[in-house]
């Protein structure tokens, strides 16, 4: 036989014979797909260089339709044959959203340089002479990969816990962190992109029901969308052990959902599947992923025991449609757009516990920066909760929602505690509601122990900028006004254009005697929300008001007062803001009546009265004290 044409390739204690269609490792055969074994020869013909998916599916399936699912199960074959991760050894990196890379070194060989064996050699068993034929050594390899294979099984049944660790380079300690990546979608329309986050967001919060498992937030992993970033990269700056990607196609009525485990310390993928389902089974196919995921972090990297699956509850298709696109709306703070969907949603669907829940997050936000009155936002938020609650006791948001309703609200501080008990106990990894929790903590002056949540909601959530921002205003309750600065500065660089965090530098500086700095903080966050229907002007302008009162400047701090007066009549404005401002004016008299409107009114920031620095002109006041008995707060 001609050897003329033939070439070998050689990578660690691996050769592979295209021409046999054979790899072998250390000199031993090693089973392989046919279609694995094609891909596997691709990749070492362009060792070093990135292959898109779309060739190598194209060089596989020519002239055919084939989901990169099918792609990525023989990438996971061939990870798994080759060892790849094992001892730091790493054969194929994965460029996420685009393709693979053979990263070994790899030596190409022709056959005339190595030393080759007969097509026929004799061979000696006693004194008989035996030939052994090509045909033969097929045979020999064949039971050989048979035997090994047995072994293998045999092993893992025998002992599944440490010999799978040992067979697929387990971790060195378990993992703890997790973190699901954006589902891409694959559907080809960019219309349905809210169906792809609606599914990476139910994902993350099934996981997070794992008792000890720590699930990265989806905000902080939403930021990674279309980030170029490879997975271990994107792990250590989250922090995250392990890694969840896949895809999400959607065509008419079909779903099909593809997911993969990756361990991050070395890019290696630990499994991967495909479920394809109806959607009206969608809830089902959600709980089926995370379910799945959850064994094998279990199994495979020495995780937690999965929780018991909840159960499943039915839901109207169209319902769940209106649902997601309304979690879109409010994932961009339109909220008023997303309340109208959520309400859709509830028409369709009057049972579906997350519609009540995701409303009632939608109107507190509207309520604690003033935007409605609290009546309408507060008591809303109340009614929705209750009834999320009532529907799914099981349901964290729910829970979450209800206790921000009697903090702001109701001012029944241990049915707000209880809530949020209940809320973390469901969803430890709940990021929002820890962040929430933290302003409980903080309205009762428990500050230390508010920072502390505030932190840990932050490591939950570590690129979100939400919580992040809410760091300067606890060092400001704390009086800790240097570190409050230096939070707020840290902050504005990467977000400028916040304005929450330039009020809450603005308050700072009002505490630290420079007003001329508090004025232009509170000038330019006036400017960045002007018009907006979220934010809306007042609370941010009554603070403006309030700074101009504090540097002495009666003039400009009187005008405020007139355009708040003004806006009263059209809309809603706190009558807590306005008695800052005359507070700070030294008009004790009328800041005690406007104090006394706003505990009428249930106003949202009375809950903060015990620590917050503005009020302290009134502090010696015993109407002061009276106040906060009526809040229900310890003097």
């Amino acid at each position: 036989m001609s050897q003329a044409a033939k070439h070998l390739y050689e990578f660690g204690p691996f050769r592979l014979d295209p021409s046999e269609g054979l790899l072998l490792r250390d000199g031993q055969p090693i089973p392989l797909a046919p279609k694995a074994f094609e891909a596997l020869l691709l990749l070492l013909e362009s060792s070093g260089h990135l292959i898109e998916k779309e060739v190598l599916m194209q060089k596989l399936w020519p002239n055919s339709f084939v989901e990169d699912a099918n792609l990525s199960k023989y990438i996971f074959t061939l990870r798994q044959a080759l060892g790849d991760g094992e001892v730091g050894q790493k054969y194929i990196e994965t460029v996420p959203k685009r393709g693979y890379r053979f990263v070994a070194p790899v030596q190409k060989l022709a056959a005339e340089s190595i030393e080759q064996a007969p097509a026929e050699m004799p061979s000696r068993v006693g004194e008989e002479e035996k030939t052994v034929t090509p045909t033969t050594r097929w045979r020999v390899a064949l039971v050989g990969a048979v035997l090994a294979a047995t072994a293998v099984a045999l092993v893992l049944w025998l002992d599944p816990g440490e010999y799978r660790a040992r067979l697929f380079g387990g971790l060195a300690r378990p993992v703890r962190t997790i973190v699901v990546l954006p589902l891409q979608n694959l559907s080809g329309d960019a219309a349905q992109d809210y169906f792809a986050d609606g599914m990476t967001e139910a994902l993350t919060t099934d996981l997070a029901r794992i008792e000890s498992l720590q699930v990265i937030s989806r905000t902080s992993a939403i930021q990674y969308k279309a980030a170029k970033k490879s997975l271990p990269g994107i792990a250590r700056e989250l922090h995250a052990d392990a890694v969840v990607e896949g895809s999400v196609q959607r065509s008419g009525s079909h779903i099909r959902v593809t997911a993969q485990l990756v361990r991050a310390s070395d890019d290696r993928h630990l499994w991967a599947d495909t479920y394809e389902r109806d959607f009206r089974d969608v809830l089902a196919l959600e709980d089926e992923v995370a379910s799945d995921i959850a064994k094998q972090i279990e199994s495979r990297l020495g995780g937690p025991k999965p929780a018991p699956p909840p159960k499943i509850q039915a839901v109207n298709p169209e319902a769940y449609e209106n649902y997601l696109r309304a979690n879109d709306y409010f994932d961009s703070f339109d909220l008023q757009k997303s309340i109208e969907y959520y309400h859709q949603a509830i028409k369709l669907d009057p049972n579906y516990a997350p519609a009540y829940a995701h409303l009632a997050e939608a109107y507190a936000f509207l309520a604690f920066f003033g935007t409605v009155s609290p009546s309408e936002g507060w008591g809303k938020t109340k009614e929705a909760a209750s009834l999320a609650v009532q529907k799914d006791e099981r349901l964290p948001e729910g829970h979450g929602a209800l206790a921000l309703a009697k903090l702001h609200y109701d001012w029944d501080f241990a049915g707000a505690e209880q809530e949020f008990k209940r809320a973390l106990e469901l969803n430890p990894s709940d990021a929002d509601v820890r962040h929430e929790h933290a302003h409980y903590l903080m309205a009762m002056g428990r500050l230390a122990e508010s920072e502390a949540e505030s932190r840990r909601a932050v490591e939950l959530d570590p690129v979100g900028d939400g919580l992040n921002s809410c760091l300067c205003w606890h060092s400001f309750a704390a009086r800790d006004y240097d570190e409050a600065v230096r939070l707020a500065a840290k902050f504005l660089k990467s977000q400028p254009d916040d304005p929450w965090e330039r009020t809450i530098l603005g308050w700072t500086y009002e505490q630290k005697r420079m007003p001329e700095q508090a004025v232009a903080e509170f000038k330019r966050a006036v400017e960045i929300t002007k018009g907006d229907p979220f934010f809306g002007d007042p609370f941010f302008v009554a603070a403006l008001g309030h700074a101009y009162a504090v540097a002495g400047n009666r003039r400009e701090a009187e005008k405020i007062l007139q355009t708040l007066s003004d806006r009263a009549k059209k809309s809603y404005v706190s009558p807590f803001d306005v008695a800052l401002i005359y507070a700070a004016l030294g008009e004790k008299d009328k800041a005690f009546a406007l104090l006394d409107k706003a505990v009428a009114e249930r106003s949202t920031f009375l809950v903060y009265s015990k620590w917050e620095p503005r009020l302290d002109p009134l502090r010696s006041d015993p109407r002061f004290q009276e106040l906060l008995r009526r809040i229900g707060l310890p003097s």
